[in-house]
């Protein structure tokens, strides 16, 4: 009696198995890289992969260079303020949500100052990619911006330009000093402005 053919491992689980090791050993390149180059901006990429636990090989086919890496950090970190905007609306007045989605603003744009710098030599390097956008931030600040203007909280025409032009002093803050109430203190004035005309609740 002929033996019983073994069963054969299936592809589709091998597979499956080797896409999860990938993506785990990209999203702790990522973590590592976010606390590494928020510490500072000249971290070399051998010492991410070398404290990430992967080898070098692994390292370059999940980014292929410090540009690659920086700003694939940068999006993610742009992706989690924006999702804020929409947990803050779910909670609290529109205008409320607004100002309270400031201060998400202001503590990342303050706690991660050496990443702004790792983002700025990035972006200037020999060959590098445009500057990258704000998208998910900019459509975030007009989501809580067109929801205070339907609630009449602000007044009516304010785009997300004229939002983060009116914040811009945020970014000359030193984020060393006590930036908090500073940044507080120009939330609040932007604010006011914002008040200013506007219709109030409708009936």
């Amino acid at each position: 009696m002929p033996d019983k053919p073994q069963k054969k491992e299936k592809p589709q689980k091998k597979d499956a198995v080797l896409r999860s090791d990938a993506q785990r050993n990209r999203e702790r390149i990522l973590d590592v890289a976010l606390a590494e180059l928020t510490r500072c901006a000249d971290v070399p990429l051998s010492a991410i992969a070398k404290k990430a636990g992967v080898g070098q090989g692994t390292f370059y086919r999940n980014f292929p260079h410090r540009e690659a890496l920086v700003l694939e950090i940068y999006r993610h970190e742009m992706q989690l303020v924006a999702d804020c905007a929409t947990e803050l609306l779910a909670t609290r007045e529109p205008d409320r949500a607004l100002r309270e989605w400031m201060d998400r603003l202001a503590l990342f744009a303050m706690t991660k100052a050496g990443l702004a710098d790792a983002i700025r030599q990035a972006t200037r390097a020999a060959g590098a990619t445009a500057k990258p956008e704000h998208t998910p931030v900019t459509d975030a600040s007009d989501r809580l911006l067109r929801a205070a203007e339907k609630a009449g909280a602000i007044r009516p025409g304010v785009t997300a330009d004229d939002f983060f032009l009116a914040i811009s002093g945020l970014f000359t803050i030193d984020p060393h000093g006590d930036w908090q109430a500073r940044s507080a203190r120009l939330f609040d004035l932007v604010m006011d402005g914002l008040r200013t005309g506007a219709p109030g609740p409708r009936s």
